[in-house]
């Protein structure tokens, strides 16, 4: 936990959470923590005890299947929160997604108590838990036609450009076998379509690290 005043910080990274008030109420019962890269900040089956508002840098959120697969559902980055968590807590359930830190990354924790009182108190918090929440269905609906309409070759491009975007780089340090678990594919076939990308100038391959050019 880092001990660094939360209120510049909110007026900073979430300017759309407007009202006086509520900033002062999420820098009194909210606290920062920080995740290393790779590190899982909420499993599978866990009870959701914070929801995060992430300040600094990006987390990967997963799906698992009944036969223990996962599928990558979005990324989140600065100024954004996960609505999946505001689902699970709000309905006291455990977790359906794994979240993960892509990099180094910073968040606001709000217990979870708080989130169903500040929906009828605070108007600028509605608007942003409802927000979060369309932002997050049209990721879904993208991942969904990813998956029924898209071949594997183009699901893998638009991988790699959200992972570019989400960390601010052009440099993927992903292995191989890490990129089919994300895409729900085999090493072989992810291996075999980078070399093809990479015949067709979009990307330029060396060991543990893949470069948008």
């Amino acid at each position: 936990m880092i001990t660094t005043p939360i209120l510049p910080i909110i007026r900073q990274h979430f300017p759309q959470i407007a009202e006086k008030q509520l900033q002062d109420a999420i820098s009194e019962v909210g606290s920062l923590h920080h995740f290393k890269a790779d590190e899982v900040i909420m499993d599978f089956g866990q009870y959701v005890r914070m929801v995060p508002l992430v300040i600094k840098g990006s987390i990967k959120v997963f799906r698992e299947s009944g036969d223990g697969r996962e599928i990558l559902l979005y990324f989140l980055t600065a100024g954004e929160t996960c609505s999946m968590s505001f689902t699970c807590c709000m309905m006291h359930k455990k977790s359906i997604i794994r979240t993960v830190a892509e990099e180094d990354t910073t968040v606001i924790g709000i217990p979870i108590k708080y989130m169903d009182l500040w929906m009828s108190q605070y108007q600028s918090w509605k608007n942003f838990v409802m927000m979060s929440y369309d932002n997050r269905m049209l990721e879904l609906v993208k991942v969904i036609d990813n998956i029924s309409f898209k071949q594997m070759d183009e699901r893998l491009w638009k991988y790699l450009q959200q992972k570019a975007s989400a960390t601010n780089s052009n440099l993927i340090h992903d292995t191989h076998q890490e990129i089919a678990s994300s895409l729900n594919a085999s090493r072989e076939a992810i291996s075999r379509l980078l070399k093809q990308l990479e015949k067709m100038g979009k990307v330029k391959l060396s060991r543990n690290q893949i470069e948008i050019l």
